[in-house]
C-alpha cells in the first residue's frame, strides 16, 4: 500500500471520494431516484392490468373497447417506464462522467505535486493505468450502480408486497429460486471475486513492458531483441488473458442461469397453478388465472431485481479495487512540500551554495553523495566531472528539489531551497535534463516551454545561441514544424538543442545543464559553449558532462569519486593536483593536448 494509504478507514476513502462529487450531483441522484421510483411504480402497475384483461376476456358480455382501452393504459404504462429509465441512465451517466472527469483531474494534479521518489514508488505505468483504466471502472460502478442499486431494493420489496397472501404454493416456489439464486451469487463472490482483484494489478504489469517496448524500440531492434520482447509481452499478457477468461467465464453461466431460473419459476408457477385451477371451483377460476398471470410477473420483477444486483455483484469487486488505487495516489503526500519565500537573501543573487550536503535515495541506507560543499557565485561556470554513477547528477538535482537533502543544506541566492516556493524557486533556474525531452507541438511551442511572456524575437534567439538556426530553419514550417511524441521526428543532437534552447528561453539566474553536451560534436559544442558565455551575462552555470574539452574553461571544476568532492579549482592546477583528474583528462586527451 502506498504511503499516505495507510490507516484509512472506509470512511474515510468514501469521504475522500466525496470531495469530487458537489450540490448540483447530489441534486441530479435525487432526480435520478425519483424516475426510478416512477418506473418502478409503472412495472409494478402493468401487471394489474394484465390481470383485469385476463378477467375481461373470460367475463361474459365484455365489449373489445374495454379490453382495448385497458391495453392502452397498459402500454402507457410501459412506455412511461421507457422514459423513466432513459432520465435515469441520463442522468447517471452525466454525474458518473463528471465524477470520473474530476477524478482524472485529482489524479493528475496530484502527480505533478509528486517529487522523483512517490513517482518511483507507484511507477509511471501504475499512475497512467490508476489516471484511466481505473477512472473508467469507477465511473462504470457510478453508472450502472446509480441504476441498479436505487432500482433493485425498491422493485425487490414493493413486488413482494404485491404477492404476499396470493398462493403459500406460489411463494414457495418463488423463494426456493431466491435460494438458488444467492447459492449462483455466491460462487460468483468465492471464486470469482479474488481473481478480479487481480485484474488492475495485470494490467499495471502489461501496460509497463509495453510502455518499455515502445519508448525502448531502437535499443530492442538494435539488439535483436524482438523475440525477447514479445515474450515478455506474452507472458505478462496470458496472465492478464488467463485470469480474464477464468472470470468471464464464471460470469458467462450467471445469464444463462437466469434465464433457466426464470423460466423454470415460470414453467413452476404455471403448473402449480393448473392444478389450483383445476381443484378451484368454478366461480374462483378465472380469479385464480387472473392472479397467476400477476404472480408470474411480480415474480419475474422480483427475480430480475436480485439479476440486476447481481450485475454490481460482479462490476462491484473490480471498481473497489480501482478506487483504492486512486485514493492511494489521492491522499499521498508528496515529501517535497512548499516553503513559504518567495525571494532570495540581498546580495546573493545568482549564488548557488551546497553546504556539507549529503542524501540517501529512498529505501537505501547508504548516502549516494556525502560531504559535498562549494559555492558558485553570480556569473560563474562550476563543471563537475567524475566517473558514470559517482553522483554527479544525483547533486545537480538536488539544486530544484527534485530530491530534499539527507544532510546539510543547499542554498540558493542566499536562501536554503526548502524555504522557498517550489515554484518561485524553479523560476530561478533553467534545468537542461540528461536525457532530453520534447513535447508533442511545434518548435516555437517546445522553446517557449515555461516562459511565461515570450516572442517569437526571443524563441529565434535562444535557438541562435542553441546552435539550431540551421535544423530548425529547414524544418517544414521553421519554428513552426511539428514535433512528434518525445521528439521522435528529430535527431538527439537536435532534442538536445532545442532543449538547451528552452532553458535560454526562460532567462534564469541559473543554468543547470546535465550533460546536456554529449550528443553534439566538437565543434558544435565548442561554439555553444563560446555563444552561452557570450550571451547569458551574469548567469551562474552549473555543468554536469564526461568531455574534458566540455568543461576545461570552468572556473571551478569539481572532481567528484564515490560520491565525495576529491578535487576543486581549475583545469590546470587540477592536472597537477589531482591524480583522478589527470586519469580522466589522459583517457581523453594526449599529453601534448593537455600541455
Amino acid at each position: 500500500m502506498a504511503k499516505g494509504d495507510e490507516g484509512l478507514s472506509r470512511m474515510d476513502k468514501i469521504r475522500v471520494f466525496m470531495r469530487y462529487t458537489d450540490r448540483k450531483d447530489y441534486l441530479m441522484i435525487l432526480v435520478a431516484f425519483a424516475f426510478v421510483v416512477v418506473q418502478v411504480y409503472l412495472d409494478i402497475t402493468i401487471p394489474g392490468y394484465m390481470s383485469e384483461i385476463v378477467q375481461l376476456l373470460y367475463t361474459p358480455g365484455t365489449e373489445t373497447s374495454q379490453v382495448l382501452e385497458t391495453g392502452m393504459w397498459m402500454m402507457l404504462c410501459a412506455l412511461g417506464s421507457l422514459v423513466a429509465a432513459l432520465v435515469t441512465g441520463f442522468v447517471a451517466a452525466k454525474v458518473a462522467a463528471t465524477v470520473a472527469m474530476r477524478l482524472r483531474e485529482a489524479v493528475f494534479r496530484r502527480t505533478l505535486d509528486f517529487s522523483m521518489e512517490e513517482i518511483g514508488r507507484f511507477s509511471t505505468a501504475s499512475l497512467i493505468t490508476r489516471s484511466t483504466n481505473d477512472v473508467t471502472q469507477v465511473q462504470l460502478f457510478i453508472a450502472v450502480g446509480m441504476q441498479v442499486i436505487m432500482k433493485a431494493p425498491v422493485m425487490a420489496v414493493w413486488s413482494l408486497a404485491m404477492i404476499l397472501g396470493k398462493s403459500f404454493e406460489w411463494t414457495l416456489l418463488t423463494g426456493g429460486a431466491l435460494v438458488i439464486l444467492v447459492l449462483i451469487m455466491s460462487v460468483i463472490v468465492f471464486v470469482a471475486i479474488p481473481k478480479s482483484r487481480l485484474i488492475q494489478s495485470l494490467t499495471d504489469n502489461v501496460n509497463r513492458i509495453t510502455r518499455e517496448n515502445l519508448t525502448g524500440m531502437r535499443v530492442v531492434r538494435a539488439y535483436n531483441a524482438e523475440d525477447y520482447q514479445q515474450g515478455k509481452f506474452e507472458g505478462a499478457n496470458k496472465e492478464l488473458t488467463d485470469t480474464n477468461l477464468f472470470v468471464n467465464r464464471i460470469m458467462a453461466l450467471i445469464s444463462p442461469s437466469m434465464t433457466f431460473l426464470m423460466s423454470g419459476l415460470t414453467a413452476g408457477i404455471y403448473i402449480v397453478g393448473a392444478f389450483l385451477i383445476d381443484a378451484a371451483p368454478t366461480a374462483e377460476r378465472v380469479v385464480l388465472l387472473a392472479d397467476m398471470v400477476v404472480f408470474s410477473n411480480y415474480a419475474m420483477l422480483i427475480i430480475m431485481a436480485f439479476m440486476s444486483l447481481t450485475m454490481i455483484v460482479i462490476i462491484a469487486p473490480r471498481s473497489l479495487v480501482a478506487a483504492n488505487r486512486i485514493v492511494e495516489v489521492i491522499v499521498t503526500k508528496p515529501t517535497i512540500h512548499d516553503g513559504t519565500e518567495t525571494e532570495g537573501v540581498s546580495g546573493e543573487e545568482g549564488t548557488v551554495e551546497f553546504d556539507d550536503v549529503s542524501f540517501c535515495y529512498p529505501g537505501s541506507q547508504e548516502p549516494v553523495v556525502s560531504g559535498i560543499t562549494f559555492k558558485a557565485s553570480k556569473g560563474d561556470t562550476v563543471a563537475l566531472i567524475g566517473a558514470t554513477g559517482c553522483g554527479k547528477s544525483t547533486i545537480i538535482n538536488l539544486i530544484p528539489r527534485f530530491y530534499d537533502v539527507s544532510s546539510g543544506s543547499v542554498r540558493v541566492d542566499g536562501r536554503d531551497v526548502r524555504e522557498y516556493t517550489q515554484e518561485a524557486l524553479r523560476d530561478r533556474i533553467g534545468y537542461v535534463p540528461q536525457r532530453a525531452i520534447l513535447f508533442t507541438g511545434t518548435v516555437r511551442s517546445n522553446v517557449a516551454y515555461g516562459a511565461e511572456e515570450t516572442d517569437d524575437e526571443d524563441v529565434r534567439k535562444a535557438v541562435a545561441i542553441a546552435q539550431g538556426r540551421d535544423f530548425v530553419e529547414a524544418m517544414d514550417g521553421g519554428y513552426d514544424a511539428r514535433i512528434s511524441q518525445g521528439g521522435g521526428n528529430v535527431s538527439g543532437g537536435q532534442k538536445q538543442r532545442l532543449s538547451i534552447a528552452r532553458a535560454v528561453c526562460k532567462d534564469p539566474e541559473v543554468y543547470i545543464f546535465d550533460d546536456s553536451f554529449s550528443a553534439l560534436d566538437y565543434k558544435t559544442d565548442r561554439n555553444l559553449r563560446r555563444a552561452l558565455k557570450d550571451e547569458l551575462g551574469d548567469a551562474t552555470v552549473i555543468i554536469v558532462a564526461q568531455r574534458i574539452g566540455t568543461i576545461r574553461d570552468a572556473d571551478t571544476i569539481l572532481v567528484i569519486d564515490d560520491g565525495r568532492i576529491v578535487g576543486s579549482g581549475r583545469h590546470e592546477d587540477l592536472l597537477k593536483t589531482c591524480p583522478t583528474y589527470l586519469e580522466i583528462a589522459l583517457s581523453q586527451l594526449s599529453e601534448e593536448e593537455l600541455s
